[in-house]
């Protein structure tokens, strides 16, 4: 009788639930999501996009460059020199080869930016280059 209280008590010890394994899912299922999710980037400033009735939405835009109204030009937070917008679309473009540049160009900024912007873009070896605009 002792005996088979023994194997009734060890019996109900085995039966707990070990949750170790599963948290252990769990943290490792959090970690694949927030490596593999795509974060909205931004250019580093606000910009007034012209209006356009053909405006359509960019789903991959990676390279994300602004120009002021000022003609300051941002890329990732940062202001950069004309001179310089090249090699920092060389080197976004090496982190992710199939990176798009899309230009928020200011309302009032010159045309003269926007195009050295473009140019520099191809010179970087990307040549697909859009203009953000407003939908109208």
């Amino acid at each position: 009788m002792r005996h088979l209280n023994k194997m009734i008590q060890a019996q109900e010890e085995k039966e707990e639930i070990d949750m170790t394994p599963m948290l252990d899912v769990v943290f490792i299922l959090l970690i694949f999501f927030i490596v593999t999710a795509s974060f909205v980037k931004e250019a580093g400033i606000d910009v007034n996009r012209p209006e356009a009735a053909t405006a359509v939405k960019k789903e991959r835009a990676n390279i994300l460059v602004a120009i002021s109204d000022k003609g300051d030009i941002w890329i990732n937070k940062r202001k950069v020199d004309i001179r310089s917008v090249q090699a920092n679309i060389e080197r976004l473009k090496a982190e992710n080869p199939q990176g798009t540049v899309v230009i928020q160009a200011d309302k009032k900024s010159t045309t003269d930016t926007l195009i050295k912007v473009m140019d520099s873009a191809r010179a970087a070896g990307v040549f697909d280059v859009s203009i953000a605009a407003q939908e109208s």
